[in-house]
């Protein structure tokens, strides 16, 4: 794995860690404006400031994606990050992993707001993460590089990326279903992946709209 990092994934690493230095000093103010709330009504709760009115804003969509809940979940994300985002930007180009990196956030935002307002209304927490992103990297590099190893910490035997990847979205889709791990995104992740499967496939000029020029294979 180079360390000259290209510079979109070096500019988003470095991006998502100062975000997460200035939450911990203006964390409730942060979490209040730039973290992901549910859509619908907004709720009112006591803060440092006073009472205040928290709820979905547009911004959100994006600006979730630069906040984390902690060292571990930053920590995570950024080790992903900085192990695909450059293989995935030196394919993509810099332009196009900039939408895809973003288009990625964006669905899996939406897949969260979408399974708390139809499955869940009763519940109003904030996500927040670059977690979509993340799995929407982690499905394009197994779809551009299937054959390619990869090894689970905890299980040190090497498996093709298509399968990791798969098995992956499996195991986050009967978490979500079942509702184990609380107070983890899942099925953000999964949408996050769907919004990759979905560009990459528009790029290759597969789906009924077509790009002006295929931009894939």
């Amino acid at each position: 794995m180079p360390l000259d990092l290209p510079p979109v994934t070096r500019n988003l690493l470095i991006a998502n860690v100062v975000v997460y230095l200035l939450q911990q000093f203006f964390g409730e103010v942060f979490l209040q404006y730039f973290a992901l709330w549910p859509w619908g009504p907004d709720q009112v709760y006591q803060t440092a400031q006073g009472l205040a009115s928290i709820g979905f804003r547009p911004w959100q969509l994006v600006t979730y994606a630069f906040m984390h809940g902690g060292l571990p979940h930053i920590a995570f994300n950024m080790f992903a990050l900085f192990m695909f985002g450059g293989t995935i930007e030196r394919t993509f180009g810099a332009r196009n992993f900039i939408v895809y990196y973003f288009v990625c956030a964006i669905v899996a935002a939406i897949a969260q707001l979408l399974v708390l307002h139809y499955f869940s209304p009763e519940k109003f927490f904030p996500t927040l993460g670059a977690s979509g992103a993340i799995f929407g990297l982690l499905l394009a590099f197994g779809m551009l590089y299937p054959h390619e190893k990869m090894m689970l910490i905890f299980l040190p035997v090497p498996i093709p990326a298509w399968i990791f990847v798969i098995g992956y979205a499996a195991v986050e889709l009967v978490l979500g279903v079942t509702g184990t791990q609380a107070g983890v995104a899942h099925f953000a992740h999964l949408g996050g992946m769907v919004g990759g499967i979905v560009l990459i496939q528009y790029w290759r000029g597969r789906l009924p709209i077509k790009p002006k020029r295929r931009l894939m294979r």
